[in-house]
């Protein structure tokens, strides 16, 4: 009877020690789904208060935006509104300026016409004045020109006679042979003869008095050195100078052509000596006035 009591009590302990696990399971997953409920409810209060924050901080800066954007608007609007008064102002100035300008040449102007009013009227008067004047001249130029009409047959009588006294001085100019054996043009032996020569206008005439130096000496486009002068015997020696070349002209007498040529010139260059004096010469240089051209 006992053994069949001890064998009913087992089922019984084995039945209280699965409700108890079960009971401690249920437990401790009430305990961690507590756990993880408030743990998670934090972290989502903390992201609301971090978001909060944020949109506190956009809020904010939003706000400073707007105020700073407003005042630089309303700074900018009273800038311009000032800008406004001031081009009216000095439009208005500018206008009065041009007024005042307008009347001031205005007046100038009516002086400026009052003075050339003036001015013609004097002229006027004077032209008038003149006239008269002219009247009374005319008369006395009448008598003048009578008067002239006389001294002009006195000049044509002296152009008359000068003209026969320069024919008798072409006729006394000769041509002679130079020195280099080419028939010389018209040659002049005193001042008289030379100033015919240069009214033909054939040469150009260089006079000169070529005194006895230590370095040539310029004549026109020659340069010239006298190395010996003779009075007794009006024989003189010179040195030219032509085309980068010393030529001498010894022992040559007075009134003979010395020709030679110079570059781009066709005919000769003449240098003629109508006196012979102490360590000096005085003559002329005839240079051709026709060069060619190369």
């Amino acid at each position: 009877m006992n053994a069949v009591s001890v064998s009913e009590d087992k089922p019984k302990e084995s039945r209280f020690t699965l409700a108890g696990a079960a009971a401690v399971i249920l437990g401790a997953t009430l305990i961690f789904g507590n756990i993880y409920l408030l743990n998670r409810t934090s972290r989502l209060e903390t992201q609301i208060r971090e978001l909060r924050g944020a949109v506190r901080t956009e809020l904010a800066n939003l706000q400073h935006d707007t105020i700073a954007t407003t005042s630089e608007n309303s700074k900018a609007l009273a800038g311009l509104r000032q800008l406004l008064d001031e081009t009216g102002s000095r439009n208005q100035q500018a206008a009065s300026q041009a007024t005042l300008l307008a009347r001031r040449y205005s007046e100038q102007l009516a002086k400026k016409l009052e003075r050339q009013e003036k001015q013609v009227s004097e002229q006027h008067q004077q032209l008038v004045a003149q006239l008269g004047e002219i009247t009374q001249t005319t008369s006395q130029t009448d008598q003048k020109v009578s008067g002239i009409a006389t001294e002009v047959t006195g000049v044509k009588s002296d152009v008359a006679e000068t003209k026969s006294a320069l024919d008798k001085t072409f006729g006394d100019l000769r041509s002679v042979r130079g020195d280099l054996g080419i028939q010389s043009g018209l040659i002049a032996t005193n001042a008289r003869e030379l100033a015919a020569l240069k009214a033909l206008g054939e040469r150009t005439y260089f006079e000169f008095q070529l005194p006895k130096t230590k370095s040539p000496q310029r004549i026109g486009d020659v340069a010239v050195q006298l190395k010996k002068s003779d009075t007794k015997r009006n024989r003189y020696t010179i040195e030219l100078i032509t085309n980068d070349k010393r030529v001498e002209k010894k022992d040559r007498t007075i009134n003979e052509p010395v020709q030679f040529y110079m570059a781009k010139a066709r005919l000769p260059y003449e240098i003629v000596v109508n006196e012979v004096q102490r360590d000096r010469i005085i003559g002329y240089l005839a240079a051709p006035k026709v060069r060619d051209v190369r």
